[in-house]
């Protein structure tokens, strides 16, 4: 036996990131984008390297030259090394080839840890470009820009990257915060109908499980929200956005050591939903469709009533959510319930589940009745299904 004793260390590490809120980022006047470059070295000619959601570029065939010409102008801030283009969607992210693209721009160009990446696209572009990035040289510098409603007020916001594999969702990933996000409204308005009410459930999400306040907003404002309104979509990634910072810094576990997760509220079946139908749904939707099916369980186990259940459900459909379960076959329907299972695995430790026990107040458990759930899932499919509105249900 060895006389030595055991050497013990400890040691703590901050980490800071700011949120930005402006429209028309590379405008020649919006001086935001260099502040910040030159913020992190004075000294100048810090390298960035661009990649680019090819759906973005597709919407706005002009950014890749304002984004040359606001290089150019700050060039003695900045220097440009490369612009690339990704395919967007989730489909990006089950790809491994899309990382190996971007660490080979990172080698080319001599991109290093006091270097940018900047990651202009939707959620899963974010969490695949920062994927790369944390991985290269043990982490290069990121800016993301996100540029749909779930990435301006959720995913973007947080300090989680990943990769899909072995047909599971963020199966490889890191906890790598970036050192800022940048929310450019301007983005918002070319967005697909799906797109712009999908990120909405990530908004519903964070007011069921945190703020009562904030799902009456939601409600009272569902109907201007499906009607695409600037000012009422501004305020909700605001206010979505402001309780996931919050809830990082605050809720002792930023990077998930433990078995919690309540900001998933509604994903155990929204990430099993995804891969099953092939990422047809959107991530929003299927989100929108886990909440309610754990509403649904929620309810049925006694936690809420049905007057709460039918006030929620009304206000995801006033926003313009299909609530239908895409499900054909009782081995789908198994197949769905596998994903409680996939879910306690992807946390480790106990299972553990975050319900509701009021509009405003997580609940959380660590034991679910498959039985129940099952019956809740054949509820809600049962529900909606004179409801069809798209060709996935």
């Amino acid at each position: 036996m060895s006389h030595y004793k055991p050497i013990e260390q400890s040691f703590k590490v901050n980490y800071e990131y700011k949120l930005h809120f402006t429209e028309h980022l590379f405008g020649l006047n919006n001086p935001l984008f260099k502040e910040l470059i030159h913020g992190y070295d004075p000294k100048g000619n810090v390298k960035v390297l661009f990649v680019i959601d090819s759906g973005v570029q597709e919407c706005h065939p002009e950014l890749v030259g304002q984004i040359t010409a606001y290089c150019r102008e700050y060039g003695s801030v900045m220097n440009l090394t490369q612009v690339i283009p990704v395919p967007g969607g989730e489909q990006c992210k089950n790809d491994y080839k899309n990382v190996e693209t971007i660490l080979e721009a990172v080698n080319n160009n001599g991109i290093c840890r006091h270097s940018f990446v900047v990651a202009i696209g939707g959620g899963a572009v974010i969490d695949m470009v920062g994927y790369a990035a944390a991985i290269a040289h043990r982490g290069v510098k990121l800016l993301r820009i996100p540029t749909t409603v779930l990435s301006q007020n959720d995913s973007a916001v947080g300090v989680k990257n990943s990769i899909n594999i072995f047909g599971k969702k963020n199966f490889l990933g890191t906890f790598a915060p970036a050192y800022a996000i940048i929310n450019d409204r301007h983005f918002l308005t070319t967005l697909e109908e799906r797109d712009w009410i999908s990120g909405i459930a990530e908004a519903v999400k964070v007011a069921l499980i945190k703020d009562e306040t904030f799902f009456g907003f939601l409600e009272e404002h569902s109907a201007r929200l499906q009607a695409r309104d600037m000012e009422s979509m501004e305020y909700l990634i605001y206010r979505c956005a402001q309780m996931h910072m919050e809830h990082i810094a605050q809720g002792g576990d930023p990077f998930e050591s433990g078995s919690s997760r309540p900001l998933d509220f509604g994903h155990w079946a929204a990430h099993k939903l995804e891969y099953m139908t092939n990422y047809q749904l959107r991530h929003g939707e299927a989100v929108a469709i886990g909440m309610a099916v754990d509403l649904v369980y929620a309810h049925f186990t006694g936690l809420i009533d049905k007057v709460t259940l039918d006030r929620i459900l009304k206000v995801l459909e006033d926003i313009g959510f299909n609530l239908c379960i895409p499900l054909d076959t009782d081995d789908e329907l198994e197949e769905l319930l596998g994903g409680i299972q996939e879910f306690r695995e992807h946390l480790g430790g106990e299972l553990t589940i975050t319900l509701i026990s009021r509009i405003g107040a997580k609940h959380d458990v660590h034991e679910i009745d498959i039985n129940m759930m099952r019956n809740a899932i054949v509820w809600l499919k049962e529900m909606y299904k004179s409801k069809v509105s798209n060709s996935i249900c």
